[in-house]
């Protein structure tokens, strides 16, 4: 009986012992566990998002991908999927399953490892957000603490959001919603029971279970996953049969945009690292910019339209690859290799045919390009020289080829190349200076080098205009006369002469200010600036936002060789556009949190026209922040006089009705005005309009500086794609030709004279003069009262 007893206490006693030891390593671990209060505050590593003005998600920057969601938003057959592929008890238990934990023990005592590690979903939240995956005993008894500490804090809704918002899914996908955007393009609520059990079988080994990388591995898992939950009767016979026929068809679908804006997602991602450094990556910021989704489409299609035209003017470079000797199967890998560029894509040509040419592209498409579509293509010699014209496909190219195509419809595509010269298209409101759309280059994944910010060129001609409205400021007249004749300016200290001259060759003679802005004489600019003086000039064209650095100190800046960005042209017109205030441009609205809390909005100074809406959205997120009223809007600075501004606006008008931008006129708009730009040798080519809601430029040339081609100027090159985006852009939209403002009148002119013309006189017209520079009647005139103070006075005639 003594053995019995003594037996008894001594199982007993070996029963205990591990109990008390791991009792007494949990008092001795339990103080310097963390508070797992902080679940219900944890906020996760969220990428930056870019958005466009009406909430259309531009770009997406960090390291992880995740979309945060709430337990009810998750779908109730992913939550079977789940349980039944990690924890199949995880209502039941309190965090820790027993025999899950007897499996691990005995692996440890056996290999000294533990593999499989009988962790629980509460115990994966406990490891995930606290501590390291160090497969050691003190780590998994930690875990174990941890996870009935977090039973006891939070209930099992919480801790299932928690882990489904936490885990990694492959493909930098943290997380369900991250993983359904990933894979399969959908948010988790729309993909069917086979797609929701293959992402509840990822958390166990994201890299071996890759459905992209190993689909036939994935399916394995998945099935397996389903036949699990067909066992615990989450789902029935039918349901089941119907998802383990249905093929894996994940596939990378990146960020998702929901436009096409790169080089303003760029701009706003710098400028929000300034901000905020590397927490602008992680701290889940939603960043709306004053970007319209719509303009930017509009200015995507014309920039690239046009880029396209010009480079059909100057012919075919050829294709990309030639690769006569191939099979079909050996062109098609080759192909992989190549990417979208701007809409245009990467194609192999299969067959030439004596009408049409037959291609693949990628993913297994098919189309032709018909003969019609190619036979633009003579091949390029030079910017100024192509060769002969092809009669039949074959002269143009050969099977094998790699080569570009753009889509006309369905199977039907268009040769095409990627161009050589590039281009930029800048877009602001021009009474706050929001900038409305914005493209830097043909495609930024061809160079992300922003042409609309960083690019400095020579402007050329579309400067010309601020001079001008410095000569209108000081008592010239639209009517007044100057001298259109060759200059020469020596310089004994370089020893060179300059004999500046125009475009055309020729020289005019005396002309009135109107006709000469709206013909572009160099000569007439050249004149201007001497008489006003350069440093007078340049100190007044300062007030358009550019600095004086930028502006050479002599008479060339009268021609536009300042480097000047398009963004700082843009801006500059934004004045003429908005009658005579300064504001500057501006991208980023509104900055929120991950929970749509707003972190900072702007307050860019706006003109009169825009105070009662500024006004209402600062109201509005004022309210949101709950911080009390609302400052008044800052209101723009006027920097040049309205009357002014009215009469240099209705000069500009003529450059589109009756000058070098005539081809404008197809818009049929009677608000449109602006400014053709080019540089010598035809290096750079611009154009810079506007009407009172939007200001646009365009520039066009080689990152490289080199010609254009001899036919190429800003109303050729550049024009088009002005024309062809505001076309669209102001489709439907009523004119609003600008009111004249008080102190304005208007006198019938004789054009030679640019005074009040006699009764009778050929080509009369109306112009407007400011009261105090306005021409006498003629009857006045005769009876010689008439002063002219300058202010009409021909300069240097002969």
């Amino acid at each position: 009986m003594r053995l019995l007893r003594f037996l008894f206490w001594s199982a007993f006693a070996l029963a205990c012992a591990p109990i008390m030891v791991l009792s007494g390593v949990a008092l001795y671990l339990s103080p310097a566990l963390p508070d797992v209060e902080t679940l219900r505050d944890v906020e996760l590593q969220t990428p930056l998002r870019i958005y466009s003005t009406d909430n259309r998600l531009i770009a997406e920057f960090g390291e992880m991908r995740r979309f945060p969601i709430s337990y009810d938003q998750v779908p109730g057959d992913f939550v079977h999927a789940l349980l039944a592929a990690e924890d199949d008890n995880f209502l039941n238990h309190h965090g820790v399953d027993p025999m899950g934990l007897l499996r691990a023990a005995s692996e440890l005592l056996q290999t000294g490892h533990i593999q499989t590690g009988g962790s629980t979903i509460t115990m994966q939240v406990a490891k995930n957000y606290f501590l390291s995956s160090d497969r050691v005993f003190s780590r998994k008894l930690n875990e174990i603490l941890l996870a009935l500490q977090i039973e006891r804090n939070l209930d099992k809704h919480e801790i299932f959001e928690l882990y489904v918002n936490k885990i990694y899914l492959g493909n930098r996908a943290y997380g369900i919603e991250a993983a359904a955007q990933v894979y399969y393009g959908k948010s988790i609520n729309e993909l069917p029971l086979a797609d929701l059990a293959m992402i509840a079988g990822l958390p166990k080994a994201p890299s071996r279970y890759n459905p992209i990388a190993n689909p036939e591995r994935t399916k394995v898992r998945r099935d397996w996953i389903l036949d699990r939950m067909l066992t615990l009767g989450y789902i029935d016979e039918a349901s089941y049969r119907e998802a383990v026929n249905t093929p894996i068809t994940a596939r990378n679908h990146g960020a998702n945009p929901e436009m096409e804006a790169p080089y303003i997602a760029e701009m706003a991602r710098l400028e929000m690292v300034e901000r905020f450094g590397d927490q602008a990556y992680t701290q889940g910021f939603n960043v709306y910019t004053t970007v319209d989704s719509g303009l930017q489409d509009m200015a995507n299609r014309a920039l690239r339209d046009g880029l396209q035209e010009y480079d059909r003017r100057h012919g075919y470079r050829g294709p990309e690859a030639r690769n006569p000797d191939i099979t079909l199967e050996q062109g098609l890998e080759l192909l992989k290799g190549y990417k979208s560029l701007g809409g245009l894509e990467p194609a192999l040509v299969a067959a030439v045919n004596g009408d049409h040419v037959e291609i693949r592209l990628r993913r297994d498409q098919q189309g032709v390009i018909k003969w019609d579509d190619m036979k633009w293509a003579r091949p390029y010699l030079s910017a100024n020289g192509m060769g002969p014209r092809p009669g039949k496909p074959m002269d143009v190219l050969q099977p094998g080829d790699i080569i570009r195509v753009s889509r006309i419809e369905d199977d039907t595509w268009r040769l095409a190349q990627v161009p050589e010269a590039q281009s930029a298209l800048v877009v602001l409101g021009p009474q706050d200076g929001a900038i409305k759309a914005l493209i830097g280059g043909f495609s930024f994944l061809q160079s992300n080098y922003n042409r609309a910010t960083q690019a400095r060129r020579q402007p050329g001609s579309s400067f010309k205009p601020f001079l001008y409205c410095a000569a209108l400021d000081k008592g010239y007249t639209p009517a007044s006369l100057v001298n259109d004749a060759p200059l020469i300016f020596v310089d004994d200290y370089l020893d060179s002469i300059w004999r500046p001259k125009n475009s055309g060759g020729d020289f005019l003679g005396p002309i009135r200010l109107r006709e000469a802005l709206y013909r572009s004489r160099n000569l007439v600019s050249i004149r201007l600036m001497q008489d006003l003086g350069v440093d007078n000039a340049l100190s007044y064209i300062e007030r358009f936002g550019f600095e004086r650095k930028e502006l050479p100190r002599n008479l060339s800046a009268s021609l536009g060789t300042s480097e000047l960005t398009p963004l700082q042209i843009a801006q500059g017109y934004a004045t003429f556009a908005n009658g005579g205030y300064a504001v500057k441009p501006y991208l980023i609205d509104r900055i929120e949190n991950r929970y749509g809390q707003l972190i900072d909005y702007s307050k860019p100074p706006v003109t009169p026209e825009l105070t009662e809406q500024q006004q209402a959205r600062l109201n509005a997120y004022v309210e949101r922040q709950g911080s009390g009223i609302s400052e008044r809007p800052a209101e723009a600075e006027r920097v040049v006089d309205e009357r002014t501004i009215y009469q240099l606006n209705s000069m500009l008008r003529d450059v589109v009705r009756r000058g070098t931008a005539v081809r404008a006129r197809a818009l049929n708009r009677n608000d449109l005005a602006g400014k053709t730009g080019t540089t010598n040798d035809q290096k750079d080519a611009w154009f810079s309009g506007f009407n009172p809601d939007l200001v646009a430029t365009v520039w066009v040339g080689f990152d490289q500086p080199s010609t254009l081609g001899r036919r190429e100027f800003g109303g050729t090159a550049a024009l088009p794609i002005w024309m062809n985006f505001m076309g669209a852009a102001l489709e439907g939209v009523p004119d609003r030709e600008p009111r004249m403002p008080r102190g304005l009148v208007t006198a019938r002119i004789d054009p030679t004279t640019g005074r009040s013309a006699p009764p009778g006189t050929d080509g009369a017209f109306m112009e407007i003069f400011k009261q105090e520079d306005a021409p006498p009647p003629y009857s006045e005139l005769e009876m010689g009262g008439y002063d002219s103070g300058g202010a009409v006075t021909p300069l240097e005639l002969f």
